[in-house]
């Protein structure tokens, strides 16, 4: 593994940077202040469609894709050290750049499994902006870390499937631009392989029988510009056969492919946020004074940005390996790593935001700075793409398995 970024990396690097520098970080406050007067919180601020608009023109656009049929077609080593840019404000560059969370994965799932007809439909308004989309399978009767416990129905009728369950955080399904859903649920409830009896469905927003029941709070927050986590029942939807993504049986295999760029994605996000943290730590050490000297000269502020940074360098060097190996051998060859990074980057990142929010004092848990907001994503990531505990269930028992 090469540590120097190819020539094509670092310049989109600097070229997203500028973009970051020259237009995003300006519009935070702008697109705050424009949701504040929006007749619907849930309706997208005028400057999130203008920054959409410049990072098209400027070519930062689908950089999250490697089929360069549909995207940038960049090797995941490549997307890394972009993706944490856009980490460094979550609420706007990933939407900015098109390659904001679901609508990623979903565009990857339509680009891998979906036939011609699904992708012209679907991925390619997607892929340019012009609608978003929402992944339902967490359901709130069972435990959906576990796939094979999912109880949504998918029946077919003639010519039809017929959709009946309860999702709930169902990422984006508040934006009145989620036009589709991937449904998981199941074909086949007593199939002997436990793994071949969900599929993957499409079914659009307005579909009689699918109903956005309520906004579900994270840590308090609504999440607005994520376009919420919507409470999504499907009573007795149908929808063509057509609509059905591969084959039945197939949903199980899909999740999977889909999940893995998935928590790399998110990893490396995270990895933004905490240099984000880490800067607003160091500059609010520098600028305030307690007990006769600056917070700066502080031991124990010391420590904690001292310890911060060891931890980002050693986080950035185990996604970046974990790109790298995905890259070469594959997501199954790369599985371990992606459990470790899955791991270890939630957990860490939540501890560099939390000093850096106990350095703001009240300042640190209010709206006057971004550093709540990062926590209650960081701390979801804990929870979501599989809890940290079934991560390190499947990774030790690979360790152990060596020895048997």
């Amino acid at each position: 593994m090469d540590f120097a970024f190819d020539a094509r990396t670092e310049e989109l690097r600097a070229r997203l940077l500028a973009f970051m520098d020259e237009y995003v970080h300006p519009a935070e406050q702008t697109a705050h202040e424009q949701r504040a007067r929006l007749a619907s919180p849930w309706d997208t601020p005028q400057v999130v469609e203008d920054l959409k608009a410049e990072a098209r023109r400027q070519g930062l656009w689908n950089l999250f894709l490697p089929d360069a049929e549909y995207g940038a077609g960049l090797t995941n080593l490549q997307y890394a050290p972009l993706a944490e840019i856009t980490g460094r404000s979550p609420q706007l560059a990933p939407t900015a750049t098109n390659c904001a969370a679901p609508d990623t994965g979903n565009m990857e799932v339509l680009a891998q499994f979906a036939d011609e007809a699904q992708k012209k439909q679907w991925l390619e308004p997607l892929l340019a902006g012009e609608i978003r989309s929402a992944f339902a399978m967490t359901e709130p009767e069972v435990a959906s870390s576990d796939a094979t416990n999912i109880t949504t129905r998918i029946e077919r009728e003639g010519d039809e499937y017929v959709i009946t369950g309860r999702k709930w955080y169902i990422s984006g399904a508040m934006n009145p631009d989620c036009k589709i859903f991937i449904v998981m649920g199941k074909t086949d409830p007593d199939g002997a392989d436990i793994r071949r009896q969900q599929s993957m469905i499409l079914v659009p927003r307005d579909t009689p029988g699918v109903s956005v029941d309520r906004a579900m709070q994270v840590f308090g927050y609504e999440d607005h510009y994520h376009g919420g986590h919507a409470e999504v029942t499907f009573d007795h939807a149908r929808v063509p056969v057509a609509n059905l993504i591969g084959e039945e049986g197939g949903g199980f295999a899909i999740a999977q492919a889909r999940l893995g760029p998935g928590r790399i994605h998110h990893c490396m996000r995270l990895i933004g946020m905490a240099e984000r943290a880490i800067e607003l730590m160091c500059r609010r050490a520098v600028s305030r004074d307690a007990f006769g000297k600056s917070l700066a000269q502080q031991g124990v502020v010391h420590n904690w940005i001292a310890d911060a940074r060891v931890t980002v360098e050693q986080l950035r060097l185990l996604v970046l390996k974990t790109a790298w190996l995905m890259d070469t051998v594959g997501n199954r060859g790369a599985h371990t790593e992606i459990q470790a990074i899955k791991i270890a980057t939630p957990r860490a990142v939540v501890d560099i935001i939390d000093r850096a929010i106990q350095l703001h004092g009240a300042g640190g848990v209010s709206q006057d700075f971004p550093l709540a907001d990062l926590y209650a994503g960081a701390r979801t990531l804990m929870i979501a793409d599989g809890p940290d505990e079934v991560h390190q269930r499947s990774l030790a028992r690979r360790e152990i398995k060596r020895y048997l």
